[in-house]
């Protein structure tokens, strides 16, 4: 892992490191028209510049090698997978133009091969990298894709801090210990709004969930709040609609943090969250336990589910599918409001958008919200922001809305 642990995707001041304006454009134009550009023409068009280039829905990738062949590997769903550059005359310089819409953002790798040898690498002319838990990618974003300020360490903002607390689990066995995020200024005589994370050291090393809550109660747009931040065993199990995971976070969890801090009573004040599997484990976890947990944040959750015959996403989803297949049929009331955020990009996109009518027939005030953007932890951090403020609206909010 060579990421940053308190950074998920790192950006190129002030300019993105976007050049735009037609001259770009007829630049690598006018190298294609001569043939075979010579070293230097090819040296004065690199010059100065970095890639990809974005001119209104126009992306160009550029790639510089003696190789076979270049191809985009890219993960925006819908679109072929690998997309192949074209190379310029017979010279060293390869190309691809793709259209993507404005505000969009996309995680890819170059793959490149030679002599029969294949190879994914990032974009060598690409300085933007995005991390996760598997490695890196490189990041394009199209125009009016930025990277919010509130994301980014605010001097002013006072720091939360991380305590913890031991958990002993009859439902998976042993102790657990789980970090617990305390607001700036955290008084035990004062009552908290509480919120546990699925994945919670991912959300804190890939979505900068640490600076983003410090920002935005300093912003008075969110409530000081308590934060758990719960990691799993095995996610892919405990996460998967797991009767003991449930069992834990609500039964076992949940009285250990009431024990230990000041918490605000009821459901109304306490909230699950998580993405992708995590989304699963929070919201199966709150309809397992109805009435006990009031608010949910669901990101790109992986709700899978069949109207007719069988799935494919494989043995793992099982017990998802009949979970979601379940709480389509009956969804009861998990909680009061849910928040859903899912990109255009991710082949969730139309399970989430599923999920937000059978949740409003039920009762249940859900705000959906989509972006230009894939499965990834800047997606999801991008949209902190509008959930946590609707779900534990600050000062702020309680004064203009």
């Amino acid at each position: 892992m060579t990421s940053s642990p308190n950074t998920h995707e790192s950006r190129a001041p002030e300019s993105q490191g976007f050049a735009t304006g037609s001259a770009s454009r007829l630049a690598i134009q006018d190298l294609i028209a001569s043939g075979t550009p010579s070293s230097e023409a090819i040296d004065a068009f690199l010059e100065g510049k970095r890639f990809p280039l974005v001119e209104g829905s126009s992306v160009t990738f550029v790639y510089r090698g003696e190789v076979d062949s270049v191809s985009l590997q890219h993960f925006i769903y819908g679109l072929p997978t690998s997309q192949p550059f074209a190379r310029v005359g017979n010279s060293d310089l390869w190309y691809l133009t793709l259209e993507l819409p404005p505000e969009s953002r996309m995680q890819y790798k170059l793959n490149v091969e030679h002599e029969g040898q294949g190879r994914w690498i990032l974009d060598p002319q690409n300085p933007e990298r995005a991390f996760d838990p598997y490695g890196a990618n490189s990041v394009c974003h199209t125009d009016g894709a930025e990277r919010p300020a509130w994301t980014y360490p605010d001097p002013e903002a006072r720091a939360g801090t991380i305590d913890s607390i031991r958990v002993a689990s009859d439902a998976f066995g042993g102790v657990r210990e789980v970090p617990v995020y305390l607001p700036a200024r955290f008084r035990a005589s004062r009552r908290y709004p509480l919120l546990v994370v699925h994945d919670g050291s991912d959300y804190r090393r890939y979505s900068d969930l640490q600076t983003v809550l410090d920002n935005l109660i300093h912003r008075l747009e969110v409530a000081p709040m308590i934060v758990a931040l719960t990691d799993a065993g095995n996610r892919l199990e405990e996460y998967a609609d797991h009767p003991p995971h449930a069992r834990f976070v609500t039964e076992e969890l949940l009285p250990a943090l009431d024990q230990s801090f000041p918490l605000i009573p009821g459901r109304g004040s306490r909230g699950l969250m998580g993405a992708s599997f995590g989304g699963v484990a929070a919201l199966s976890s709150a309809w397992r336990y109805q009435g006990v947990w009031g608010r949910l944040l669901l990101q790109s959750g992986s709700f899978a589910f069949t109207d007719i015959g069988e799935h494919d996403r494989g043995p793992l989803f099982d017990p998802v599918v009949r979970f979601v297949n379940a709480l389509r049929d009956e969804p009861g009331r998990p909680a009061d409001k849910v928040f859903v955020s899912c990109g255009t990009y991710e082949r969730l996109i139309y399970e989430n958008r599923s999920l937000v009518p059978r949740l409003q027939a039920a009762g249940m005030d859900v705000r959906f919200l989509e972006a230009r953007d894939g499965h990834s932890w800047a997606n999801w951090r991008d949209q902190l922001r509008v959930g946590l403020s609707w779900l534990f609206p600050g000062p702020l909010w309680m004064v203009y809305e």
